[in-house]
């Protein structure tokens, strides 16, 4: 962070005396908290991950606050694919067998797909897609076209998206309205076949009825990067169930998300000293 500063023309001081401030303790609100207290020329803070659910509560309208809003968008979506066709390939059934299995999967080509979000993930996931030839239908706040969608809905209709989806990804921000939104009402929705991708946060889903839905065939399966709670305890059920792929919140990984968070800092340096508009600017009415 400190070579990113320096990198777009920033230069590093104490605290008291800074203009900026570049948080780099991602689950320490009560630091951050108590560190605004003492810089009485703050402008502007950035925080390191897109995800700012850690930090609503110290997020004010005082000060221009960025995140890493679209940072990580590209590697994420890499892993949602990933996981989504893993799941309709059967290949977390396959990688726990210890003899040769029945032949058992689906196709993503021409498959109807379900995306919850319609943020950086969601653009670079469209483009991912486009290759399988998808009809693919976007729940985001703000209705507007998307290249590579099909369709774009509000956000109340997001359960009559889910009925017909062979997959669902969720890929949105965590809020008051987004928390437990799939829960097993929106799991009876579902096809029986249909897999649910999670690289957003965990609290999406309700946990338990999740496990209810895979132990009772209600949906295909589950792929999941984020878990609640996180980290999923080592005997928490999930763990054992056929029909879920779990990965330990690896969308992106220090080996990528270094360079790329880095980039941002160095840019929204350079543009705070030009007075310029920041990138990744968090909206204090949405929370995020």
């Amino acid at each position: 962070m400190a070579d990113a500063i320096t990198a777009g023309g920033g230069q590093l001081v104490p605290v008291a005396e800074a203009e900026a401030l570049v948080w780099g303790a991602p689950r320490d609100p009560e630091a951050l908290r108590h560190a605004l207290h003492d810089v009485p020329n703050l402008v502007w803070v950035q925080l390191p991950f897109a995800g700012i659910e850690t930090f609503v509560e110290v997020v004010d309208d005082e000060r221009v606050w960025t995140c890493g809003k679209g940072v990580y968008a590209e590697p994420v979506a890499e892993m949602a694919l990933t996981l989504a066709l893993a799941g309709l390939r059967h290949l977390g059934t396959y990688v726990r067998a210890t003899q040769w299995k029945r032949p058992h999967g689906r196709n993503l080509i021409g498959a109807n797909v379900t995306i919850l979000g319609g943020g950086g993930i969601t653009q670079h996931l469209l483009q991912l897609l486009a290759p399988f030839g998808c009809h693919v239908t976007v729940v985001r706040n703000r209705v507007a076209d998307m290249k590579g969608a099909d369709d774009v809905l509000e956000p109340d209709r997001y359960v009559d998206s889910l009925a017909g989806a062979d997959v669902v990804f969720l890929a949105l921000a965590l809020t008051p309205e987004t928390e437990g939104m799939i829960s097993r009402s929106e799991l009876e929705q579902m096809s029986s076949h249909a897999w649910i991708v999670n690289v957003a946060r965990g609290r999406h889903i309700v946990t338990d009825d999740l496990v209810w839905a895979l132990q009772n065939g209600i949906i295909g399966g589950a792929a999941l990067d984020v878990t609640d709670p996180e980290p999923l305890p080592a005997d928490h059920p999930l763990w054992t169930l056929p029909n879920c792929i779990i990965t330990p919140h690896v969308g992106n990984t220090p080996e990528m998300a270094i360079p790329l968070l880095s980039e941002r800092i160095t840019i929204n340096v350079r543009r705070f000293a030009a007075g310029e508009p920041l990138v990744g600017l968090i909206d204090f009415e949405l929370g995020y």
